[in-house]
């Protein structure tokens, strides 16, 4: 990878909040992948402030693709590595208000930088109802607004009230209603330069014994049903009335490996990266359980991993073919 003097111009502007060439693999669930050319803390909102300065005084966005990243829970990094801004939020993005009891209607804020089984956990120790679902959902509060993560029969565009969110690279953001998202199945309209930095989250009063033990019950089924290790969950987006699990388990593909990568024996809609892999192993494995399940089952399948410094991927670009 070259770093290019612009980069390295931003980079000096930057000064402790940046670093050229950081690995991402480790910033992910996956733990495989190459560097960003120029990767940036962002602590807090005035941390934030000076960054989105810094790349609008250099109109970075005109000549350098931008990246946010969360807990890396549904992301793959080429081993090449991404030749563009990636930013992560801080810990001051990380805060939690519960609601006022007395409130008409009762909402969690939560910053972007929070991660949603932390948010599940804290919200049914308060004994509020209806986030249990997100304790098995390992990614951030701003992630799950972005992408409409979900599970265990919710998702963000069921509990979302309103957002905050900043443009990066222009003056635009401000509060918005869950509407301006657009929502649809894992996917918002947030484009790569929206940085989401806050959620209202609708709740209802419940109890802290049921929500406590609804809690334990998705964790202890993800348990029973879902593997460990480096995976980023499920890689494929079920058809409609169907599968993608049951799909690729029926093509002969439970346990294929490929490289340093494999199909899950525990479920074959995961992944799994060996310790050291290659994230190019976990791509073409992607590929190649894609092709086999399109030629034995006549389904194209449609991956919701997000694809970063692969082709197109270069520019954050979500990936997949369409069903």
């Amino acid at each position: 990878m070259t770093t290019s003097d612009d980069l390295r111009a931003l980079a000096g502007a930057l000064g402790e909040r940046a670093a050229l060439e950081r690995p991402l693999g480790p910033l992910t669930t996956y733990g495989v992948g190459g560097p960003a050319a120029l990767y940036v803390e962002v602590e807090g909102p005035a941390d934030l402030d000076v960054v989105r300065a810094a790349l609008r005084e250099r109109a970075a966005g005109e000549w350098a693709p931008i990246f946010v990243i969360g807990r890396g829970s549904n992301l793959l990094v080429s081993d090449e590595g991404f030749d563009g801004i990636v930013l992560h939020l801080g810990s001051g993005f990380a805060g939690l208000e519960l609601p006022d009891p007395a409130g008409a209607a009762p909402v969690v804020r939560a910053g972007a930088a929070l991660a949603l089984p932390v948010l599940a956990r804290r919200v049914a120790d308060a004994g509020w109802s209806g986030l249990s679902w997100a304790v098995g959902v390992p990614g951030s509060v701003g992630g799950a607004v972005r992408m409409n993560a979900g599970g265990h029969g919710s998702d963000m565009a069921s509990c979302l009230v309103r957002y905050r969110w900043v443009d990066l690279v222009g003056d635009a953001g401000g509060t918005d209603d869950a509407a301006r998202l657009a929502y649809a199945y894992r996917t918002s309209s947030v484009t790569p330069t929206q940085l989401v930095v806050e959620a209202d989250i609708g709740v209802t009063p419940g109890s802290v014994e049921v929500e406590q033990a609804a809690v334990s019950a998705i964790v202890r089924w993800r348990r029973e049903h879902q593997p460990g290790g480096a995976n980023a969950g499920s890689v494929f987006t079920n058809p409609e009335d169907d599968s993608a699990g049951r799909l690729i388990e029926s093509a002969g593909l439970k346990g294929f490996r490929l490289g340093t990568a494999h199909v899950s024996e525990k479920h074959a809609n995961f992944i799994q990266a060996d310790k050291g892999g290659r994230a190019d192993d976990v791509h073409a494995l992607m590929e190649h359980v894609r092709g086999v399940v399109a030629e034995r089952c006549g389904v194209t399948l449609r991956t919701e991993v997000r694809l970063l410094g692969f082709g197109d991927g270069k520019t954050g670009a979500v990936h997949g073919a369409p069903r």
